[in-house]
């Protein structure tokens, strides 16, 4: 009886194995997928407060959930060296500007760590962004580089472009000159891609 239960359990165990194996080889990024299941989960823990801040701003989840992974791999205890913090790396200067407009009295800058509270103010002042943005052909890579790199920036690499008003979201990037921020828009595009095709899988 012994022995049945051993060879069940590593004829199981074998099974779970091929399936991994084949999800792995079909996933457009087994690395993340890998490091989710290390991470027990921890890439979806914080969909339902994503989806809540998406739906209040009118944002794309998928987005929003983008510049979790890329900002802080979904940490929300995570503290940058500018002092962002949270899942969003959300700075001080950001968050003062959503304490000024909804006349907040009581924010301290540690509820930043809150994952509810920088969602929320990380997703308001992105969607300021892709407001400014809203008349070019599309937002998204100018929000993008905004959340980066700041608006004079963006500013200044829609000049670079010589186009003026007309400047398309690929003008302004070929014209992105700090890499960081190349990659940045870059990354985080690409990762909302992935998140679409696995979301209607």
């Amino acid at each position: 009886m012994f022995r049945f239960v051993r060879i069940l359990l590593f004829v199981l165990l074998a099974a779970a194995a091929v399936g991994a194996g084949v999800a792995l080889y079909l996933d457009d990024d087994p690395f993340y997928t890998v490091n989710d299941w290390l991470t027990m989960g921890r890439y979806q823990r914080f969909d339902s407060l994503i989806q809540d801040a998406a739906v209040k701003y009118a944002v794309d989840p998928l987005l929003i959930k983008a510049i979790v992974w890329r900002e802080s791999e979904f940490r929300s205890g995570k503290q940058g060296t500018k002092g962002e913090r949270g899942l969003m790396q959300v700075g001080e200067a950001a968050a003062a500007d959503w304490v000024r407009v909804h006349k907040v009295q009581t924010f301290q800058a540690n509820d930043l760590f809150s994952p509810s509270m920088n969602l929320e103010i990380g997703t308001w002042y992105l969607k300021q962004a892709l407001q400014r943005w809203a008349g070019k052909n599309d937002p998204i890579p100018f929000a993008l580089a905004e959340y980066n790199a700041g608006k004079s920036r963006v500013n200044r690499w829609i000049d670079r472009t010589k186009l003026g008003a007309s400047a398309t979201a690929d003008d302004m990037r070929a014209q992105i000159d700090y890499p960081t921020t190349r990659a940045y828009v870059n990354a985080i595009l690409t990762r909302r891609t992935y998140y679409q095709v696995r979301s209607k899988e």
